[in-house]
């Protein structure tokens, strides 16, 4: 009794000890860097004000990005075409699986927590020689041998191993679920900005077909002249000069045109050759009148690149800890087979039968030629490494959203100076077309005011569209929305969960960072 007593007492002792150093984890306690954001993100407010006809956009931070941002066009095949790429392209199609693959490699990697049971069963057939004793109590020489066993093995994670292994490859889901956020948005203003230039290129083509129906009918007016001798042939050779010139513009643009549909096709995972049904036109598309504008200190909660690159930053900081624990000692308990081995079925089992191994090891290393040293060392740089892409992608995305501020700031004015310049060149042609006609200028003159019109029109499509581009773009550098998915859609851009905020419960130790101590 005082035997089985003190046996229970040890075991609890032991069990005591495994459950007191299992709460700990060696290496660093992921810690996000400090960044020290800026509060605003252009050095200089914006200089544009609304006029000429030109609406100034508002930019708001009390704004929020929608998930479904697209719908700010007010174009409802636009929103509909979208809605197509995300649910047929194949890159998306990709960047699930991708993401399923992760969610499964995490889920294999915890089930290291548990133990590892085995069920076999081996039956043999065997002949002994006659000059060898038989293994069996009948000294048959030929006979069937049936063996069944349980095996369980158990390798408590008493430094934490297990734990940072399982926290590297949440990280790592956590990767390929930003990256899979990211290929949505990626492919929404993709096919956002494809449209837009379908629009314009589409406006740009009715632009110059206008141009061109006025041009004939100059040359219209001149052949007459000349017939009555009032214009010299010159005139009419220049005329003709300059439409052919215009009319040349017309087969790039519709090759334009074509390429952009079949980009289109493309991005909603299509054949060129089955096209879309959706048509774009420049005024179809409206502006949205006010934009939102995320303070500094919350882009890189909101932009799926910059979440991705923590994400990486955490898994390499959970690899230092699986690398310090590889040099820590090993322990591994289990009942190494339980079983029984018999002649005959019926014999199994049975206590004459019976088998069993309980057996326990710990290994240190000693000695590995420095091998373990400098992996964990290899790991430390990697981590180091990792930090530095990952203020790499904060300081992008930061250069993104400066970027697209500057050019809306500018498109106001690019708009109002295109509003400007035609305004001014349609007044100068249709001048120049009355003094023409009452042969107070000359037809180089005429010439000279058509150009000058036709590159107006085509500069003010072009500002049209720029300041939808824009916009767009603005609406993709501050990450999308994805954080604040419709009630209808069913999960499809739901925010990401197992965020890398709710991940400190893999781990117990506080460390600074990772290049500080390593605690047990």
């Amino acid at each position: 009794m005082k035997t089985t007593r003190l046996t229970v007492h040890c075991t609890a002792v032991f069990a005591a000890c495994i459950a007191l150093l299992g709460g700990c984890a060696v290496g660093p306690d992921y810690v996000r860097p400090p960044l020290n954001l800026p509060a605003q993100y252009t050095p200089a407010p914006a200089t544009s004000t609304a006029g000429e006809g030109v609406p100034l956009q508002r930019l708001s931070p009390d704004l929020d990005v929608p998930a479904q941002w697209w719908q700010a066009f007010r174009s409802e095949p636009l929103n509909a075409l979208v809605t197509q790429s995300l649910a047929g392209n194949p890159g998306i199609e990709a960047a699930d699986a991708s993401l399923r693959a992760a969610r499964e490699n995490e889920a294999a990697d915890r089930a290291a927590f548990w133990p590892a049971v085995a069920l076999g069963y081996a039956p043999t057939r065997q002949r002994v020689a006659g000059a060898v004793a038989s293994p069996v109590s009948s000294n048959a020489s030929l006979y069937t041998l049936h063996t069944a066993q349980v095996t369980v093995s158990y390798t408590p994670d008493v430094f934490g191993a297990t734990r940072r292994q399982v926290e590297g490859s949440q990280a790592q889901t956590e990767v390929q679920r930003f990256q899979w956020l990211a290929a949505r948005l990626s492919l929404s203003s993709n096919v956002v900005a494809a449209a837009i230039t379908e629009a314009s290129l589409r406006a740009q083509l009715d632009a110059t077909r206008a141009i061109v129906d006025g041009q004939k009918d100059v040359l219209a007016a001149y052949r007459k002249q000349q017939a009555l001798g009032q214009v010299a042939p010159a005139d009419v050779d220049a005329q003709e000069a300059a439409l052919a010139a215009t009319e040349a513009t017309l087969p790039s643009l519709d090759k334009q045109l074509a390429q952009q549909r079949n980009l289109l096709a493309t991005l909603a995972g299509r054949y060129p050759g089955e096209g879309v049904a959706a048509r774009f036109d420049l005024d179809a598309l409206q502006l949205p009148s006010e934009l939102p504008l995320t303070l500094p200190s919350r882009l890189v909660e909101h932009r799926p690149d910059v979440r991705a690159a923590e994400a990486q930053l955490q898994a390499a900081s959970a690899a230092i800890g699986v690398a310090v624990a590889a040099r820590l000692p090993n322990v591994t308990l289990g009942v190494n087979s339980y079983g029984s081995s018999a002649a005959t079925l019926s014999e199994l089992f049975k206590s004459s039968s019976l088998f069993w191994t309980v057996a326990a090891s710990v290994t240190q290393p000693i000695f590995d030629g420095g091998a373990l040293k400098h992996r964990e060392a290899a790991a430390r740089a990697a981590f180091d490494q990792a930090a530095a892409q990952y203020r790499a992608t904060v300081l992008a995305a930061f250069q993104d959203v400066a970027n697209t501020l500057e050019a809306i700031d500018a498109d106001t004015r690019g708009l109002q100076a295109a509003l400007k310049a035609d305004r001014a060149a349609a007044q100068s042609l249709d001048r120049t077309r009355r003094q023409v006609a009452l042969g107070d200028a000359s037809a180089l003159s005429l010439r000279v005011a058509q150009q000058a019109r036709q590159q107006a029109l085509l500069a003010l499509v072009q500002a049209r569209a720029l300041r939808l581009t824009d916009a767009a773009a603005l609406f993709q550098a501050l990450g999308g929305g994805w954080w604040n998915p419709p009630a209808d859609a069913d999960g499809i851009a739901a925010a990401p969960s197992n965020s890398l905020s709710d991940m400190s419960h893999i781990s117990h130790t506080t460390v600074a960072n990772a290049a500080g101590p390593t605690s047990p």
